[in-house]
């Protein structure tokens, strides 16, 4: 009989491609993974890891193995799904992975609800960029995780997942306080053709979407700096290196940076997403719900000015 849970390390052994990768993702260590699986090859009588260098590879019968183990795991977990939809309680555990702008400006709020209304839920949570997120949600190691688009820039949904829309948030320019445009009540992307920027690093897609959108305004962008956070950007506008878009959810407000709206409305569309086969889990429809309901207060916040 194979044991469900060294299927388990095996499954997340193929799909993150290594043994690190799989104890990171399964939250044990490297030996206990190696312990893991040196049972389950001696349950199957068959090698299931070759040595590939300084790393590891699945045998033919590893992959064989592992390709029933993704499928049998996947019955497990609808199995779940239907088990606790047919008893409609919100209990076990939900592991919840967001950006982290939505980490802050969601997830507090949403958390502390779900605590008081559903005392035996367990939620889990870490900050994963949306790219990030997705791919934990497939390989199984989230459940939920908040991703977002763009407005005028939309991002696929793999086959396997489904999504629930929370909320639209607004992006403003920020702008340091002594800027030319700092007292404006709205701007123009044009505006600031001449402008050095903040960006997110390349690679990101918001990154990618910022220069999509400049360049559709026919700005060539002249990017100044990189940050993946918005502390730091906000920090690099207000000592006038330069402007950045700043969405309004969960944003800090250091001194010295005004965030004056965009005429062209630019917004982010953010979502829930999940693997389709858990959708019926009441635990998972309890913390979209709290999720959407954290989200209504940022959805038409007006910026917030200097005093």
């Amino acid at each position: 009989m194979l044991n469900l849970e060294r299927l388990r390390t095996l499954d997340a052994v193929a799909r993150h491609g290594s043994v690190s990768g799989a104890a990171d993702g399964l939250h044990v260590t490297t030996s206990a993974v190696s312990q893991q699986l040196s049972k389950l090859e001696r349950e199957v009588g068959q090698r299931l890891l070759a040595k590939n260098g300084r790393g590891v590879r699945l045998t033919d019968a590893g992959l064989l193995l592992a390709e029933h183990a993704a499928r049998i795991l996947s019955h497990v977990q609808l199995a779940q799904a239907d088990i606790e939809a047919r008893r409609g309680q919100v209990v076990g555990e939900v592991r919840l992975v967001g950006f982290p702008t939505a980490a802050r400006g969601l997830f507090p709020a949403a958390l502390a609800a779900l605590r008081t209304r559903h005392p035996d839920l367990r939620v889990r949570t870490a900050e994963f960029e949306p790219e990030q997120g997705v791919r934990a949600v497939l390989r199984g190691d989230a459940d939920l995780a908040i991703v977002l688009d763009w407005s005028n820039r939309r991002a696929p949904v793999p086959g396997e997942l489904e999504r629930a829309h929370l909320l639209d948030d607004a992006a403003d320019v920020a702008l340091p306080a002594g800027h030319r445009l700092a007292d404006r009540e709205a701007v123009d992307l044009a505006d600031f053709a001449d402008e050095e920027w903040v960006s997110w690093p390349e690679g990101e897609f918001c990154h990618d979407w910022l220069m999509f959108t400049l360049r559709s305004q026919g700005i060539e962008p002249r990017i100044a700096h990189f940050a993946g956070e918005h502390h730091t950007q906000l920090a690099l506008v207000a000592a006038g290196l330069g402007v950045c878009v700043t969405p309004r959810l969960g944003r800090p407000h250091p001194e010295g940076v005004v965030c004056v709206p965009v005429r062209q409305q630019v917004r982010r569309h953010i979502y829930a997403t999940w693997r389709t086969d858990a959708g019926r889990r009441p635990s998972l429809r309890a913390v979209v719900e709290a999720l959407r309901e954290a989200g209504q207060p940022h959805a038409d916040r007006a910026p917030r000015r200097p005093a």
